[in-house]
């Protein structure tokens, strides 16, 4: 597939990239997407929820009444979790929510990803370009050359790039990242992906080995 390359003036500079079939021309695998997805979310939980049982409540131990014969369920201190302001039976406590995911799969995915956006159409190229100063300004102004400003983006840089990154910080629909630690769940969760030339050969570097 052949996409049009632009300059951050929006203008066709005339030259076409070629999109690697390895990548964004395979046939999607929603199972591995729905996989990396989830991995993804979990790893964002912070599982840090507790509830307090039995022998952390503060109360007193004294058995509140005899063990039969008063008509209701047996129960022992003030504690108990059948009272109110007792404890809670097997609550949450802090955990982990790590899983793990092979390479493969998360790569497929991450494949899977791309591919429906190219399907879609909403892969845009750009030249590579930097910014001298951090400007939010300038950065919106690339965007509006680009006809995208009013979609959810997501911008793919070779690297790290200072001014970029705080230029379009302040920008509320506008995420950036790293080809190399490009990820399934900010693909799918953009309207279009905005990709500079050095990425697209950063992606395919880090997804076809």
């Amino acid at each position: 597939m052949e996409v049009n390359v632009l300059n951050i003036k929006g203008e066709d500079t005339g030259r076409k990239v070629v999109l690697n079939d390895a990548i964004f021309g395979i046939t999607p695998n929603d199972h591995a997407i729905y996989l990396d997805v989830k991995q993804y979310m979990a790893n964002q939980r912070q599982g840090t929820h507790k509830s307090k049982e039995r022998s952390e409540i503060s109360g007193s131990t004294r058995k509140l009444g005899r063990q039969k014969g008063g008509g209701g369920a047996r129960r022992g201190d003030i504690n108990s979790p059948v009272l109110v302001g007792g404890a809670r039976v097997f609550g949450p406590k802090p955990r982990d929510y790590w899983f793990k995911l092979n390479k493969k799969v998360k790569a497929l995915a991450r494949k899977s990803a791309l591919a429906y956006k190219a399907q879609e159409s909403k892969i845009v190229v750009v030249e590579d370009f930097t910014f001298e100063a951090p400007k939010t300004k300038d950065f919106v102004n690339v965007v509006n050359n680009l006809k995208v400003a009013d979609k959810k983006l997501l911008v793919v840089l070779p690297e790290a790039n200072k001014n970029v990154f705080l230029s379009a910080r302040n920008l509320q629909r506008t995420n950036l990242a790293i080809a190399a630690s490009l990820n399934t769940y900010t693909v799918l969760n953009a309207d279009t992906l905005v990709v500079t030339e050095g990425a697209l050969k950063a992606i395919e570097e880090t997804l076809i080995k």
